[in-house]
């Protein structure tokens, strides 16, 4: 088989437009349209609004595709396959249907639980800058009708993760960094070669930024929760976190996709922190016992978040450590088929089945 295929070398040319059309109508929407006339500031927003709706269903479409014949080559994809169509769902859901529906093209702001993002939040509150801006475009109604989805959404993901594990949102449902790390998965890195699990160094750090991220969110929460009221300067704090969103998310998310690996960012992700504890609440696991464990290694070679999972694999332990994004590739490419992705709710579903 070809070291390189036509397949892979069409993804990473998606991948390459995606981050590039990426930066540039970003710093177009986020950094000219408040000095723009009217005129400009309304077509680069809907230049924005197409690129983050229509072109990213598609590129969901497409690169799925791509990417499962990439991986159909090398064995079983069944848990991948299942993540793909998620998020190809997802992105109908958020990116088409409800936009259309309730009037919003920026929906997708509110398909983020807390504590990833406080817009839903700031859209709430009067005054800031978000209600201005939504206000015009699409009314007080429809901030209603946008935040209501928000935290029926939410609870849905809360419920959701305490019943199928941290899979539902960073493997399935998330349309930030979880959908491009699926999508693009055999391109990723762009430039050089995959990298090999990080080191203990390196994990001991990105738990220290873990935290601080976490904190961070915390913050911004309890502001527009309960400060906002109290301490008049909203912009300021609104303008820090968006700088905080276009610097440490979307810049470093893609940086990573093209140095490093899809979901480095996941392993200081805020809301995939809250999920995580969540998650273990629920009886998420990676059971390693289900038939004999031979020690190939392909397990943790696959892992995206540096889970040794030979190691639990080797003694029949199972893998629960709180960076499983339960994407189940360890689960596909185990040649025994050792491996089952589980929680308390999926044991007890499968046996009152049975």
């Amino acid at each position: 088989m070809h070291t390189t295929t036509w397949e892979l070398r069409l993804l990473k040319a998606l991948l390459w437009m995606y981050i590039g059309l990426g930066l540039i109508i970003a710093s177009l929407n986020w950094g000219y349209v408040p000095s723009a006339s009217p005129k400009a500031a309304h077509a680069i927003e809907s230049l924005w609004h197409f690129y983050e709706n229509w072109f990213k269903t598609l590129l969901i479409v497409v690169c799925s595709v791509l990417t499962l014949r990439i991986r159909t080559q090398k064995g079983s994809n069944s848990m991948r396959k299942k993540n793909l169509v998620g998020f190809t769902i997802a992105a109908l859901l958020v990116h088409i249907i409800l936009p259309i529906l309730l009037a919003n093209p920026e929906v997708y702001y509110f398909a983020m639980p807390l504590p990833w993002s406080t817009v839903p939040l700031q859209a709430g509150v009067e005054g800031t800058s978000i209600q201005q801006s939504l206000s015009q475009s699409i009314g007080l109604g429809g901030i209603r009708a946008s935040i209501l989805f928000f935290w029926i959404y939410s609870s849905g993901i809360l419920v959701g993760t305490l019943l199928f594990g941290r899979r539902l949102q960073c493997s399935t449902l998330c349309l930030f960094n979880g959908f491009a790390a699926e999508i693009f998965e055999p391109a990723i890195p762009l430039v050089g070669t995959r990298k090999p699990p990080l080191s203990s160094k390196y994990l001991t750090l990105l738990s220290l930024l873990r935290k601080i991220f976490f904190l961070l969110a915390l913050f911004f929460t309890l502001y527009w929760t309960t400060g906002a009221k109290l301490f008049t300067d909203q912009a300021l704090i609104s303008q820090v976190e968006t700088y905080k969103y276009l610097i440490f998310e979307l810049l470093m998310a893609m940086f990573f996709w093209v140095a490093f690996i899809g979901r480095l960012y996941c392993y200081y992700c805020p809301l995939g922190t809250l999920l995580g504890w969540i998650g273990r609440l629920g009886g998420q696991k990676i059971l390693t016992d289900e038939k004999h464990c031979i020690q190939c290694g392909r397990c943790t070679s696959v892992c995206p978040l540096s889970i040794d999972v030979k190691s639990f694999a080797k003694n029949g332990i199972p893998v629960d450590t709180l960076r499983c994004v339960g994407c189940g590739h360890c689960v596909d490419a185990c040649p025994t088929k050792t491996l089952k992705y589980t929680t308390h709710f999926m044991r007890h579903f499968h046996h009152a089945v049975q």
